[in-house]
């Protein structure tokens, strides 16, 4: 840990930096049960939420632990500054008093009035001396007394750290905690749409708790973040012909949002795409989303851009957790456009 330098500025800064990471979320509370309505879908949407309010909260501490680094560190170059400045003051005292020392300084002022051959000469520079010397011990006290506040102020700023150090580490520990906990019901939420896709029986949608929709656009990604993997045409062994679609690698449990206003024209589960949905658009476009581990909509609902109709995941023909997107001129497969450039041209680059 970085040693801080003495400034009473730095306690209020550190005390005022513990503060804010001290305040868990309120509107972003951090749900750490395990689901009441005991559905596994939800459960994991709920912990997908929770992992990204604990980050913002481990990075905005992160970032607060940084910044009192560097102003820690400023201040302990302006402290050294006023210390060297300190130290000429000292030279310049130590020069004063030499050159008294061979200028008869030693004697009394009476008697250097007596042997002085300019009386007068002498009295002035006796009182520039007197005023020099002053400035010097004024200097001198007042440096001396900030020192003595600065190391007052030495254990509040370190017991100042350590706490923005332990908030910090606890933020670290509930974020890593979050993440254990959505592992393992990935793993069950997994093993439940395995299930379901092999009876060929889909179990129905799952309400998940929908974020608040700030897209001021009609059309979005069909998930919020991504590595792209196989495109649009590409081969594969895995397909008969061409790979149909984008597919998008997001771990399991990962929210699928519809990219558009549409209505569900399909709901199934089993085959190739494993679990999978089936939008229809205005103008007479379709976008299907598969291998997903649930579903959030029933056919024949209505869907807003954004809004979650799904959970990602590796049922049917799949080879790890990804989202199997395609856009087609119908609801069938073979029908299928370039998604990339497709969502491109209405405004959602990938």
């Amino acid at each position: 840990m970085l040693s801080i330098r003495r400034h009473p500025k730095l306690v209020l800064v550190l005390l005022c930096a513990a503060a804010v990471l001290a305040a868990r979320p309120t509107d972003d509370a951090v749900h750490t049960g395990d689901g009441a309505d005991g559905g596994t879908a939800t459960q994991v949407a709920r912990l997908y939420q929770d992992a990204e309010v604990a980050t913002r909260q481990y990075e905005k501490g992160r970032r607060a632990v940084e910044a009192q680094r560097a102003e820690a560190e400023r201040l302990e170059a302006l402290l050294d500054q006023q210390r060297q400045e300190i130290a000429v003051l000292h030279e310049d005292l130590g020069r004063i008093v030499r050159a008294q020392y061979r200028d008869g300084g030693g004697l009394p002022l009476t008697a250097q009035l007596m042997l002085s051959g300019d009386p007068e000469e002498l009295m002035r520079g006796q009182h520039v001396l007197s005023k020099t010397n002053q400035a010097v011990s004024n200097a001198i006290g007042k440096s001396r007394r900030a020192e003595e506040q600065l190391a007052a102020d030495e254990a509040k700023a370190a017991a100042a750290w350590q706490d923005l150090e332990k908030q910090n580490a606890a933020l670290a520990e509930l974020k890593q905690d979050i993440e254990r906990k959505l592992e393992r019901a990935r793993g069950q939420l997994q093993g439940e749409a395995d299930a379901s896709a092999a009876a060929g029986n889909c179990r129905g949608a799952v309400r998940l708790d929908q974020p608040e929709q700030h897209f001021t656009q009609p059309w979005v990604a069909p998930v919020e973040t991504y590595e792209m993997s196989a495109g649009f045409g590409s081969g594969g062994a895995r397909w008969a012909n061409r790979h149909t679609g984008q597919d998008f690698a997001v771990p399991i449990g990962t929210p699928v949002r519809s990219v558009g206003e549409g209505r569900v024209v399909r709901v199934s589960c089993g085959g190739a795409f494993g679990i999978e949905i089936v939008l229809q658009h205005p103008g007479g476009y379709y976008t299907q989303y598969a291998h997903l581990a649930s579903v959030a909509v029933d056919q024949g609902e209505s869907v807003v851009p954004g809004q979650w109709i799904g959970q990602a995941g590796t049922t049917g023909n799949s080879t790890g957790p990804h989202l199997h997107f395609e856009v087609r001129v119908t609801p069938e497969l073979g029908s299928g456009v370039n998604p990339v450039p497709w969502l491109e041209t209405r405004g959602v680059p990938l």
